[in-house]
């Protein structure tokens, strides 16, 4: 269904259309947050679509490497906080294959890991006309599978088999795969990405990437989301404070973990999308630690720091033997009457999209097309609103609230349309305490 904002009452669609700015002045539940997005040249896993990942998935058969190798680095980081991933592998590659003893081994995905698998053949102890064949990765069994000719393997989760000439399987101790490479990268991947995450349901995208013009592509994706779309994501970047907008958070250093690895500004990205998307309503990352940091890669002066955030930089602050968000900001600083400068803080603006993303699928599940547009269907409409307002009131994400005087729902110019104006407060988090001292 459609959404974005309007200015006039002109909107052909069906959807809802809602308009954001800090003027001054039961059935509606708050939506679900957690989902972080990343696009990754990786050396194994399907490519060209979008795969679901949880940190309790069986990463190996996924993606080829155990959580520990530096290749799932963003994943890994992305997942100490968010709740889901969808992963993107951007590379296809070329799939290593052998050929050998009766049997041709291809494995399933292109890119370099393939080179670590091998097959081993040999003869079944118990029934000496067949043969035990064994998938090894790096050195480690994955798969085994007893027959009596290559016919009669199935494919699993790493290689597929197919018989090669006619003289049946032979023992080998072991039959290496080679050829397997990488392949490149594009711009075009990226778009590819980006089109086919649009129809998913995320809150943050993350580009591990310092090229600028894949920057301003991310940049105005989540700017035409936003604002004609009306899906409230956000994109997260390294070192890109030029896009000014609400909707994209620019990461100034990185951290280093416990085990000593760097993360550098560019996958502290991962970090910050998985934590930006994870982030309730009532919840700032200011001061919050990132998970098993124990420093900053690049500590900052009081001077450096204090410029960075005026940029619209977010940054790690070393403090106590831990890496913490210096404040929870995104990049928009070119302020408005429009958009002030709570805009600017990822909190408040949380509460904000949450409000026009929950009120929206609250209007497509439970009222177009269901509940006559008349009064008593107006009424409804406002009841359940009024109650998730409420509801953002009660868990401190928005104060002052009265649902008699800031909400209102009422019939718009067309007879299918209505128009809803609310007025709310969103609620920030303590950042800055001045103490007076008075010695008697």
């Amino acid at each position: 269904m459609a959404g974005g904002t309007w200015t006039t009452q002109n909107k052909v669609r069906p959807g809802v259309y809602v308009n954001v700015s800090s003027q001054s002045g039961a059935i509606g539940k708050m939506g679900d947050r957690g989902t972080a997005a990343l696009a990754l040249a990786l050396s194994w896993g399907p490519a060209g679509e979008i795969i679901r990942i949880a940190s309790q998935d069986d990463i190996v058969k996924l993606l080829g490497y155990d959580w520990a190798n530096e290749e799932l680095l963003p994943v890994r980081e992305a997942l100490k906080r968010a709740g889901r991933l969808l992963l993107y592998r951007l590379n296809t590659g070329v799939k290593a294959e052998a050929t050998a003893s009766g049997l041709k081994a291809t494995a399933q995905y292109g890119g370099e890991r393939g080179n670590d698998l091998s097959v081993v053949i040999a003869s079944n102890i118990e029934d000496p006309s067949k043969f035990d064949i064994k998938t090894l990765l790096d050195g480690t069994e994955v798969d085994r599978q007893t027959a009596l000719a290559a016919a009669d393997l199935l494919d699993n989760a790493y290689v597929t088999f197919e018989a090669n000439g006619s003289e049946g399987l032979q023992a080998s101790a072991g039959i290496p795969l080679t050829g397997g490479s990488n392949g490149t990268v594009t711009n075009q991947n990226h778009s590819d990405f980006l089109a086919e995450l649009e129809v998913q349901d995320f809150q943050t995208v993350g580009l591990i990437s310092q090229d600028n013009s894949l920057k301003a592509l991310y940049t105005s994706y989540v700017t035409r989301l936003r604002d004609s779309e009306g899906k409230k994501v956000q994109a997260v970047v390294s070192d890109y404070a030029a896009a000014d907008y609400e909707g994209v958070i620019s990461v100034k250093n990185g951290v280093i973990l416990s085990d000593g690895t760097v993360v550098d500004k560019t996958n502290a990205v991962a970090w910050t999308a998985g934590a930006t998307a994870a982030a309730t309503a009532n919840e700032s990352l200011t001061y919050q630690a990132y998970d098993d940091a124990v420093d900053v890669d690049v500590r900052l002066s009081h001077s450096e720091t204090v410029a960075a955030l005026l940029s619209g930089e977010l940054l790690f602050t070393y403090s106590g033997a831990k890496a913490v968000v210096e404040q929870d900001i995104n990049t928009l600083t070119a302020f408005t009457p429009a958009k002030g400068k709570a805009f600017s803080k990822n909190r408040v603006l949380r509460v904000l999209d949450g409000i026009a993303v929950d009120l929206k699928r609250i209007f497509e599940t439970y009222f177009v097309g269901k509940v006559s547009n008349n009064e008593d269907g107006r009424a409804l409409f406002w009841s359940q609103c009024a109650a998730y307002m409420n509801d953002l009131q009660n868990i401190g994400a928005i104060e002052s609230f009265n649902a008699q005087t800031d909400i209102s729902v009422v019939a718009g110019a067309d007879s299918d349309s209505v128009v809803l104006e609310t007025v709310v407060k969103p609620v920030d988090s303590v950042e800055k305490v001045y103490l007076k001292v008075k010695v008697v």
